[in-house]
């Protein structure tokens, strides 16, 4: 892999990192709110009430913004770990898609992006000796 191939994932790397603690934020901003602001809400959720689902975002939100840590310092576990609170976020959020199309849909692209970026540049980096065999 060449400068410009390693310059790029560790590019995407960051992005993803990036977009997994906005989305981690919002999150975060979002179970916060529907904890305290009840009116700010509408409560047309396919199942539980809004203080499952502000539980539910708060916990999803830290434990993304964890995750984004751990992806930015390349560790393994923190991919698939990032990889996995995405899906279970999209899916999370499908369930909210008719209280909130618009914010479903923004973070839905958020997780989305994320997976690809994790899943197409986050792997482990290259043996330099197996580098040097080729």
């Amino acid at each position: 892999m060449g400068r410009k191939e390693q310059r790029e994932e560790y590019r995407m790397l960051h992005f993803s990192s990036v977009m997994l603690f906005i989305a981690g934020a919002f999150n975060v901003i979002w179970g916060i709110s529907a904890l305290t602001k009840e009116e700010y809400f509408n409560d047309q959720f396919l199942f539980g009430n809004l203080q499952f689902w502000g539980w539910f975002w708060l916990i999803i939100g830290v434990i993304t913004m964890i995750a984004a840590f751990a992806v930015l310092r390349k560790v393994q576990w923190a991919r698939w770990f990032g990889i996995i609170i995405a899906g279970v976020s999209v899916l999370g959020m499908f369930t909210a898609l008719f209280a909130f199309t618009l914010w479903a849909a923004i973070i839905i692209t958020f997780y989305v992006i994320v997976i690809y970026s994790l899943l197409e540049y986050g792997g482990p980096e290259e043996d330099p000796k197996a580098r040097r065999r080729r």
